[in-house]
């Protein structure tokens, strides 16, 4: 690339996976290159005809973090192979032995720890020696973890919205694992939102490679593609600043090369606010389906009808929402010329011009969008197109658009024009009360 690169040459849309960020830079290319830390190959040509991979680095203009943005996790065997760490050298032992004095401080009596992706356990069991008494559970794919009595080993992946309310933990600690997620900031988001949902507040203990010292050294050998995330302190702060309710530390140690970070999740109540109001909508939708779907059955099996006025869009959507097959509900019109003819997504009925129901009238006239229907009732009126009753869906039933309450119609005072005014035609004999009572309780 030439040293002075216009940004047609450097820019890429991508997902930043600390900070969801959607621009970023070109930064390294390396290639397609094989798999380096999990592979394990036992023979020189398995290790020649290893599978090449993309290495598309790339940096967030946002917060500086560095990714690929090609990585696949389908791609790493994490649940064949264990990412294990050397531990026995004499500065990372020491290293070690200040994390765990770091996390003793900070735990209370007794404490539940969790470890994610703990490989060997070296951490879980100093930390389970240093403490008198407690639960520590170490969670990592690979089948062969040796715990001894030192741990509880987990065989499986930890998923916050399973296992923080089984558990309950005072710390939850992630080592050398983020820089292999393809999306570190979702799963740090999963567990703030776990923590409030649960009432179950809880900390995490992230470390990393750090990559600050990357830049003035122009180093390459760091990027390979087991890592897809690489950490500066910045995009670290930033993706924990995003969903944490504090953060407590975020500090560099082994000479700079690793980062790690303390904070807190607790409460967040706008989050489960959100979580409580979309649960309700989702359960309210499910019973409106139930009952609008019986409603529109008896239709179907009456002597009576029925016409879907709108065929796309939204109209197909609610076609499709809630199961207007092509043989209970064969005739479709639209007020667009343009889609006569035209098939509704997913059902097939044919869609035709309005003016169809000119010469082929139903009594009922289902109206798909309900925001619409004031044009669309205002449309059948001046049409001269005849029907019975024209219907909408509103609070989960079907309902007379001329003669029920609904926040659809256009009212005297909203209206510029006195003609644009829909005044409700005379109800015919055979929609009298006593029938349409009768229908309703049907469906219901």
């Amino acid at each position: 690339m030439p040293e002075s690169a216009t940004i047609q040459d450097i820019l890429r849309q991508s997902t930043c996976p600390a900070c969801a960020h959607h621009v970023a830079v070109r930064f390294f290319d390396g290639g397609h290159l094989p798999l380096t830390t999990l592979a394990w190959p036992k023979s020189a040509n398995e290790a020649k005809a290893m599978k090449r991979l993309p290495h598309s680095f790339v940096r967030c203009v946002d917060c500086g973090h560095v990714y690929n943005a090609d990585f696949s996790y389908a791609e790493v065997p994490y649940s064949d192979k264990p990412n294990l760490m050397f531990n026995k050298g004499e500065i990372w032992s020491e290293h070690l032995r200040a994390v765990v004095e770091l996390l003793i401080e900070r735990l209370p009596s007794d404490p539940i720890v969790i470890e994610i992706g703990c490989g060997e356990g070296h951490l879980l069991r100093a930390l389970a020696g240093a403490c008198r008494g407690g639960r520590f559970i170490g969670f990592d794919p690979n089948a062969s973890i040796d715990a001894g009595d030192a741990f509880e080993a987990r065989a499986e992946l930890f998923d916050p919205a399973v296992h923080l309310a089984e558990f309950r933990p005072d710390l939850v600690i992630s080592r050398h694992v983020f820089e292999h997620l393809m999306n570190p900031l979702g799963f740090v988001q999963s567990l703030a939102f776990a923590a409030a949902w649960e009432h179950c507040p809880t900390r995490l203990f992230i470390e990393v490679p750090c990559i600050d010292r990357v830049f003035e050294m122009g180093r390459t050998v760091d990027f390979f593609y087991e890592h897809n995330s690489h950490f500066t302190t910045q995009s670290m702060s930033r993706m924990l600043e995003r969903c944490a309710s504090g953060v407590d530390m975020i500090e560099t140690g082994y000479n700079d090369e690793v980062l790690f970070a303390l904070a807190e999740f607790g409460e967040r109540q706008q989050a489960v606010d959100f979580a409580e109001s979309a649960n309700a909508f989702r359960n309210r939708v499910r019973r409106s389906h139930e009952t609008i779907q019986r409603e529109l059955d008896i239709l179907a099996r009456s002597e009576y009808s029925v016409a879907i006025w709108g065929g796309t869009g939204k109209a197909a959507a609610f076609i499709n929402q809630l199961g207007l097959d092509a043989q209970r509900f064969p005739t479709v019109v639209d007020s667009d010329p343009d889609k006569a003819g035209t098939h509704v997504p997913g059902t097939g009925q044919l869609i035709r011009h309005r003016d169809h129901l000119l010469e082929h009238p139903v009594d009922f006239i289902v109206i798909a969008t309900q925001w619409r229907a004031a044009d669309i009732a205002l449309e059948i009126q001046r049409t001269g197109i005849r029907h019975q009753a024209i219907v909408i869906e509103y609070q989960g039933r079907l309902i007379d658009f001329l003669r029920d309450e609904h926040p659809y119609r256009i009212e005297p005072s909203d209206r510029s024009n006195e003609s644009d005014y829909i005044e409700p035609i005379p109800r015919p004999k055979f929609l009298s009360r006593r029938v349409r009572t009768r229908l309703m309780k049907e469906a219901s």
